[in-house]
Formats: structure tokens, C-alpha cells, sequence
């Protein structure tokens, strides 16, 4: 359920920072900032759910 919530919520960061970094190429925001937030979330949104469970050793 937790997954869930946050699939959910990089989802709408990636909506959210798309729009600014749009904002970013019509030169209103400086484009070096928004760049890297924008990759950062879809490398999350891509990430959390290929994360398998691996093996972590013996306790």
C-alpha cells in the first residue's frame, strides 16, 4: 500500500516539475535547476518499483 503512495506521489512530482521545467525553456526559470529535478523524479518513479528484494545476508 505504501508503494502505492509513493508511485502515486513521484507521479505528480514528475507532472509538477514537466510544467517547470516547460517554464524553464520559455526562459523563465533558469533551466540548469530544473534539469536535474526533472531527471531525479522520473529516475525515482522508475526505480521504486524495479526494486526487488535481495538478499540482505543471514541474521
Amino acid at each position: 500500500m505504501m508503494k502505492i503512495w509513493m508511485i502515486l506521489l513521484f507521479v505528480i512530482s514528475v507532472v509538477f516539475l514537466s510544467a517547470f521545467h516547460l517554464f524553464a525553456l520559455m526562459n523563465l526559470y533558469p533551466i540548469y535547476i530544473s534539469s536535474p529535478l526533472l531527471l531525479m523524479a522520473i529516475y525515482f518513479i522508475v526505480s521504486i518499483p524495479s526494486h526487488k528484494k535481495t538478499f540482505r545476508g543471514f541474521k
